[in-house]
């Protein structure tokens, strides 16, 4: 039979008092607990800060690296003087050493980065600019007889064409209405009109100017000695720069005055053909300008200049313009 519990009361106050202390659980997580995090991104910011000077240094040239170097180990040599002790005078008041980052090679002063253009490509430019200014002096003239009424009553003698060597323009003679008298050199009213009008466009271009002076086969047979169609086509051609420059053309655009007599007619079947007898003005391109200029043993000439491909002045001069 189980034994029941003494209900003695001395036995109970002398028996011993058990205490139970239960601790409790993450009482170190109040003070401390997220200093780590901290920490930790310190230590991502400050790696990620060295892998990127890293990437930042394996990525300078050498050049550029003595340059920074330059810069820090003599951050004020530029104060009290200029570089290279030459003591001139500076934009900053405080600016550092070492070479100029934005040189393209070392001990170089800054420069452009441009690269040059090759000769060949620079010249086919130039030409193809020169070619557009005389196509458009070409369609302003042709306006320009369009649209006037002492030119339009003439424009069956007037002839413009863009040739080799520039543009052209002539004046022809016409059985009914010739430029000048037979024999004679003074050009007739109608011309100088058509010349005074012609004359103030050539000045919008800066290119220079050929006149040359056509007659017929037919044999001169004035009274003066040997006076024969060569004489008669250069003045002729004198007489047409002188109405060209009256018309507001500068005489300094003249290069040459020449006259050709019949060696270059428009028709060569016909002796006395009307439109053989003519002024011919070319305005030249470049490259004609510049092979005339060196074919005449000048030195100053650009030798780079687009000469290939140039027919000589005199040999197209009295070529058609239709």
């Amino acid at each position: 039979m189980a034994e029941k519990p003494s209900r003695d009361p001395l036995q109970s106050v002398l028996a011993p008092t058990v205490i139970v202390r239960r601790k409790k659980k993450g009482g170190h997580g109040g003070h401390h607990g997220g200093a780590w995090k901290i920490a930790y991104a310190d230590f991502v910011t400050a790696m990620m800060a060295f892998f990127l000077l890293m990437w930042l240094l394996g990525s300078t040239s050498k050049y550029d690296k003595q340059g920074i170097e330059d810069y820090f180990n003599t951050p004020l040599a530029a104060v009290f003087g200029g570089k290279d002790g030459s003591g001139a005078a500076r934009t900053s008041v405080i600016e550092g050493g070492g070479r100029d980052l934005s040189s393209s090679r070392p001990g170089e002063a800054t420069k452009s980065q441009t690269q040059p253009v090759p000769p060949s490509i620079a010249r086919a430019a130039v030409a193809a600019e020169d070619a557009q200014r005389l196509q458009h002096l070409k369609q302003k003239l042709t306006a320009l007889i369009e649209n006037t009424p002492a030119l339009r009553a003439f424009k069956d003698q007037i002839r413009i064409a863009i040739t080799s060597e520039g543009l052209r323009i002539e004046i022809v003679d016409s059985l009914k209405r010739p430029m000048f008298a037979s024999g004679s050199s003074r050009l007739e009213s109608y011309v100088t009109t058509i010349l005074s009008q012609i004359g103030a466009s050539l000045n919008d271009v800066d290119n220079r100017v050929s006149i040359a002076g056509h007659t017929d086969a037919v044999p001169y047979s004035g009274g003066q000695t040997g006076y024969s169609n060569w004489e008669l086509s250069g003045e002729r051609a004198n007489a047409a720069r002188r109405a060209l420059v009256s018309g507001g053309m500068s005489e300094k655009k003249v290069l040459q005055v020449r006259g050709l007599a019949d060696v270059l007619p428009l028709n060569k079947d016909v002796a006395d053909e009307p439109t053989n007898r003519r002024i011919s003005i070319l305005v030249l391109n470049k490259a004609a300008e510049q092979a005339f200029f060196k074919d005449g043993g000048r030195t100053t000439v650009d030798e780079n200049a687009p000469v290939n491909g140039v027919v000589p002045v005199a040999a197209t001069a009295g070529g058609r313009s239709s």
